[in-house]
């Protein structure tokens, strides 16, 4: 039986718990939560024997092998090298940080301490997207040369949560950092950003943006555009197209249904999948999983810490690129 310790019940992490109960010999022994009298009923209809307040709880239990980091991401670092003195594996969710410098430190405590560790990118386990790595892994396009990228949200999250994210780059677009590294196979060397702000002037106010365009060069000489909005009024728009030369692959957005009406008024069928719940729920689970068989078979974890650290360089990046207006190379981020 593999225990797991939980940190942080929100949204996300009763997902996690509530997929490893599809999960032979692993369970959630212990979730931690600093309101834990608001998640009791929902503990006990997961079968978790034992809520507290108290990470300690997870990190001086022996019998807890791994720990799922769902908590907010200013407590990341530091439960994240807790755990690593602990002896515990962990899986953390994006991103590992705000502060690059945090971020490597605590990915080099996990390593120093030859523990398991994965990020939280769930997207690479969509079906659909580990086609597209697949086919051009085995070289069905040919040579990439053209990443196109398209990630919008249905709605803005709430003013608080806009405060808290560390904006649209690390908190929203820092997937579609991770998906362009994930189907190119090569390291980012540059990358330009414009943005806007045309949804919410509020959001403006919060020093973020809400619309951007970001251009990737990768140091394989291959380009990447990744075009991001906080507000699609037809749905959860997430679509990637990959040109090569010998070729192109693409997947479009998924529907609730594949019905399709045509009249003379004309062609109509449903809007896409409304939420991210919706879209990516076959991928939490095989994320969660992956990171359980490598607890299991000691392999490596398909989405590793230094990935989180790529990520959240070429967000830092872009940051800094819409702020000064001119391409930033990776490396000054580095």
């Amino acid at each position: 039986m593999i225990n797991i310790g939980l940190i942080g019940a929100g949204r996300i992490g009763q997902i996690h718990a509530e997929n490893i109960l599809t999960m032979p010999h692993v369970q959630v022994k212990t979730v931690s939560d600093l309101v834990p009298e608001k998640i009791k009923v929902w503990a006990e209809s997961v079968s978790i024997p034992n809520v507290t307040n108290r990470v300690e709880d997870i990190f001086e239990d022996p019998s807890i092998d791994a720990v799922l980091i769902c908590s907010s991401t200013h407590t990341h670092t530091d439960l994240i090298e807790r755990a690593a003195v602990a002896g515990k594996h962990v899986f953390c969710e994006k991103p590992i940080s705000f502060n690059i410098q945090q971020t490597k430190r605590a990915v080099e405590a996990i390593k120093q301490a030859k523990l398991q560790f994965q990020t939280g990118f769930n997207r690479r386990f969509d079906p659909n997207f580990s086609r597209v790595r697949e086919w051009i892994t085995e070289g069905r396009i040919g040579e990439p040369h053209i990443i196109k990228i398209t990630s919008r949200d249905p709605a803005p999250p709430p003013y608080e949560y806009i405060k808290v994210s560390g904006g649209l780059f690390i908190d929203m677009a820092i997937h579609d950092f991770d998906m362009a590294r994930f189907l190119s196979g090569s390291e980012v060397e540059e990358v330009s950003v414009a943005g806007a702000v045309l949804i919410d002037p509020m959001i403006g106010e919060l020093d973020d943006i809400d619309t951007a365009i970001t251009t990737l060069r990768f140091k394989n000489g291959s380009l990447a555009v990744i075009d991001n909005s906080r507000k699609a009024a037809y749905g959860y728009d997430q679509r990637v197209e990959v040109f090569g030369s010998e070729g192109q692959v693409n997947v479009q957005n998924q529907f609730p249904n594949s019905a399709e009406l045509s009249n003379g008024q004309g062609v109509f069928k449903d809007k896409p999948q409304y939420f991210f719940l919706e879209r990516y729920k076959e991928s939490y689970l095989k994320e969660i999983k992956s990171f359980i068989d490598a607890i299991r078979c000691g392999d490596a974890t398909p989405v590793t810490g230094e990935d989180g650290y790529q990520a959240e360089l070429i967000a830092l990046a872009a940051k800094t690129s819409l702020a000064e207006q001119r391409p930033v190379k990776i490396s000054e981020m580095a």
